[in-house]
Formats: C-alpha cells, structure tokens, sequence
C-alpha cells in the first residue's frame, strides 16, 4: 500500500521508506497484514514485524523476465480472437487471413506479444471442439510466430501441443491447467512459459454463478499461490509462470475493482503479473457504453490503474492506443522523457 512514482518513490528508497514493488520503479511505502484471514492492520514496512520480513522482501525482489522478454516497462500482449462469437470483436478476425493482418498491425503498433485463441470464453459461451479450434488457430500461429512470441490462448491439451509444436512459445490457460488433466504433464514437459489464470471452477459456461467470495483478493491470491505450487511440483519452475486475476472471469464488477484496486497483493507470490480488462462488461458499466469495441478509453483507464500498481504484461484488444497511452504515462510519473 501507500504506492508512489519517480522522484517521490527515488527519494523514499533511498531513505529507506519505501521498498520497490517487485524490483521495479513502483515503491510501497505500507502494507497491511493479513493471517489466516484475520486483518491485523495497516503500518508502515520499518514497523513490520520480524517474522514477517520474508513475506516483505518476497514483495520487494524482482522476478524473472517471464519468457525471456524485457520487464523495465509493462509489456503489451495483442488479442487475437480467431472466433466466431468473440465478445469484444464479434468475429471479426474468424478468417485466417485476416487474423493474421490483424496480428501483424499490432505489431507495427508496439505489441510485444500476440495471444491467439480459437474459443471464445466469454460468460456462457459454449464449448468449441478440439479438432475445430487446433484447425482455427494453427495457421495463424503457424504465420504470426515467425514475427514475434505468440501465447496460445486454451484450456487443451491437444491444442497447446499443436500451437506449440507450430511456434506457439507462450501457453494461457484461462483454466490454470485444471480443465484437461494432461494440460500439466504437456506443459511440464515442453519447457514452455504459462500464464495460469484465476476462474471459479474451469467452464466459462457457469462461471458467473460461482462468483461468490468473502475476501476477493485474498482468495484468488490464495488459488494462484496454490496452482503455483502444484506447478512446481512437478517442474513447472516459477520464472516459467505468470500469474491473472482473471478479470470478468466469475466475478461482479465490485469483484474487479476490488481486484484492480488490490493487485500489488499478487507480487508476494512471486511471478509477473498479467491484466485482462481490455473491453470487459464491467468498462461498459461504469462507463454507460454497450458496445464492446467502443469501451477503447475505458479499456485504456483499466490498463493504466493496472500498470500503476505492478502489471507486468496488459493484454489489450487495441495496441495502438495502449501502447500510446503507456509511453506518455511512464514520461508523466518519471517526470521526464525516456531516454
């Protein structure tokens, strides 16, 4: 708690009243303390107590570049949804070819990483066959990895293999590999980066209904530190995970801001830290705007109160816009123009 920016943030490290969130240019200056779900209050870090100085400095020390990428900046993973029924595009990318563009211009516009996916995941949406969605993501994978990291954006085994054996490097499992039992196994043995995300149960079909917590924060921090440790066991090693919220994902929108507002929480368990709010139901909300793909401003505010608080990578339907929004903040907190 108690975040601050460039020169205040320099100063408070310097003088020893702040640590630096994950090793980056954000530092904390309190935190507040929590046991077996009792609050035991609010301090600042020189008043922690001893017994919980690792806890602290696990917060304070940087991880591991997920997947060899650079991580002095937040990074900005493209979408790509070669679906029929995507939410955010309505399909608009279901044709191969034109995914492909799609994936090349966000590129020139500054991703550094593309997320392709071939089932929609939307609150409700159905299941799409394996042999359908390895069909509609292949050659798009297959084309897009020769120009940057792709991540594979699935919850099955049999695709995760196909897309990575066709240059996928990255795997996204919206699922945390709970949904296909040999998801573990595959990933285990394919030395392949994941993102593990937080979802109630693992069908996105039901997933709005189990969208009951009594402490949101603690509890998907408590899921992520527990599939982290079950990837662990069986050789997953932590500078190989990154670690979503899962925003829209089986939560209200009270969910997700208490989320957004509490992500610092997450850099304890030590991985980077992925946000996905880019034009979800709850911007449209707050916003009064219906349509998906006009919640870009919204979208662009979500991104930039997740970056403020330690979000390594910002998955994002508009890269442009983020990317844009992205340099003048980093000038705007630094107090200067990148070098």
């Amino acid at each position: 708690m108690g975040l601050l920016t460039g020169p205040a943030a320099f100063h408070a490290l310097r003088q020893g009243h702040a640590l630096p969130l994950q090793g980056g240019d954000i530092a904390f200056t309190f935190v507040r303390l929590v046991e077996d779900g009792e609050d035991l209050g609010v301090g600042p870090i020189g008043q922690v107590p001893e017994d919980w100085h690792d806890a602290l400095h696990a917060i304070a020390e940087r991880p591991a570049p997920f997947a060899g990428l650079q991580a002095d900046r937040p990074l900005v993973m493209g979408v790509v949804n070669v679906t029929p029924d995507s939410f955010s595009d309505g399909g608009r990318h279901f044709d191969p070819q034109r995914a492909i563009a799609a994936g090349h211009a966000m590129l020139e516009a500054g991703a550094d990483i593309l997320d392709i996916g071939g089932e929609s995941t939307r609150p409700g949406a159905g299941a799409v066959a394996v042999e359908d969605e390895i069909a509609r993501v292949l050659p798009v994978v297959r084309e897009l990895a020769k120009a940057a990291p792709v991540s594979i954006d699935t919850r099955h085994a049999a695709t995760m293999d196909a897309a990575l054996d066709a240059g996928a490097e990255i795997v996204n499992d919206v699922s945390a590999l709970r949904h296909d039992p040999a998801a573990l196994t595959l990933v285990a043995k394919s030395h392949a980066p994941v993102i593990l995300m937080h979802m109630p149960g693992d069908d996105p079909g039901t997933m709005q209904s189990l969208a009951q917590y009594d402490d949101v924060a603690l509890e998907v921090a408590g899921f992520l530190r527990d599939r982290i440790a079950t990837c662990e066991a069986l050789g997953i090693a932590r500078g190989r995970i990154a670690i979503d919220p899962g925003i829209g994902f089986g939560k209200t929108i009270a969910h997700n801001l208490a989320l957004i507002e509490r992500l610092p929480l997450l850099a304890a368990l030590g991985c980077r830290v992925v946000l996905g709010a880019s034009r979800k139901r709850f911007i449209g909300t707050l916003s009064g705007v219906e349509e998906a793909g006009a919640r870009v401003p919204g979208s662009i505010a979500a991104a930039l109160a997740g970056a403020a608080r330690g979000a390594s990578v910002l998955r994002v339907h508009d890269v442009a816009q983020t990317v844009q929004a992205l340099s003048v903040w980093r000038a705007c907190v630094a107090g200067r123009a990148p070098e």
